[in-house]
């Protein structure tokens, strides 16, 4: 079922969602500073891609909760509310809602990614 789950997501809204990661990710790596924002989005795009059998955890230590404010102010709060709208909209069917709750997945991490790990 996790491939059937993680097929479908790709195809239907999960390619877009790992592409913006990917491109924050490119954005936040323009800088030499960026760079370590820069991968985490990069780790995270996996996630987006193919989010069906992969849970996240939350962690950290004060680094991460610097960085997470950082995320926050600039990217996190857009990423968070878009993922959240189409979490919402896929909700509507029957159907949807597991896709809808991955998109929840990902708003969340969307918010405070650093210190979060995938597993």
């Amino acid at each position: 079922m996790t491939i059937l789950g993680n097929i479908l997501w790709f195809i239907f809204g999960g390619f877009v969602s790992g592409i913006i990661w990917v491109l924050y990710g490119i954005l936040w790596s323009i800088t030499i500073v960026g760079i370590p924002i820069g991968a985490q989005c990069f780790k995270f795009a996996g996630l987006a891609f193919f989010p069906f059998g992969k849970e996240v955890s939350y962690g950290g230590g004060t680094v991460s909760l610097i960085a997470n404010i950082i995320w926050l102010i600039v990217t996190g709060i857009p990423m968070a509310i878009g993922n959240a709208i189409w979490g919402c909209i896929l909700c509507i069917t029957i159907i949807g809602i597991p896709f809808g709750k991955q998109f929840f997945k990902i708003a969340k991490l969307s918010l405070m990614p650093f210190g979060a790990t995938i597993s």
